[in-house]
């Protein structure tokens, strides 16, 4: 199945990027939503998992898809796009869930899986290729911009998991 060797190959790389560390640039894995293409931190990524349904919580935000369990860990699984508010799409063989680190505000590391419709590549971006996101406008998915990065494939939005993960 091509996502299954597309997830696979993203996670050897993620696999040898663990412990390399270069002042020069900051490693991105990149993802699509809605046909744009959009990164996160790779030191924030455990893991990325094909979509394989989730158990639902009654009375959830209707972004938060569910739960599932991570090897004994039991994980909240938030539907990217409606976090975005964006338009829900079905899910399909390219669906997969990204696993992110994120601070909460208390100061605590903690775990959430992101359904996102396809996972890209991952991408070396120099400090001086990241800009400041313009802000344009007061809504509240702004905060979740970290900032936009040239990439060869062209602009990435960059996501800041702290914020996109707070509930």
């Amino acid at each position: 199945m091509v996502a299954d060797n597309n997830v696979d190959e993203i996670n050897q790389k993620l696999e040898l990027l663990e412990g390399v560390e270069n002042a020069n640039v900051e490693q991105f894995l990149s993802f699509f939503l809605d046909e744009e293409e959009y990164a996160v931190d790779i030191l924030r990524v455990q893991e990325i998992r094909c979509w394989e349904g989730a158990t639902v919580i009654p009375n959830s935000p209707v972004s938060v898809k569910g739960v599932m369990n991570l090897r004994g860990t039991i994980v909240p699984v938030m539907d990217l796009r409606l976090r975005l508010g964006l338009v829900e799409q079905a899910y399909n063989p390219l669906t997969v869930v990204i696993v992110l680190k994120f601070i909460t505000q208390d100061g605590i590391e903690k775990i959430s899986g992101v359904v996102v419709d396809a996972v890209a590549d991952v991408h070396s971006i120099s400090p001086d290729d990241i800009q400041q996101a313009p802000d344009l406008s007061t809504n509240v998915n702004s905060s979740f911009v970290k900032g936009l990065g040239s990439a060869k494939s062209g602009a990435l939005i960059l996501l800041d998991p702290d914020t996109l993960l707070a509930i």
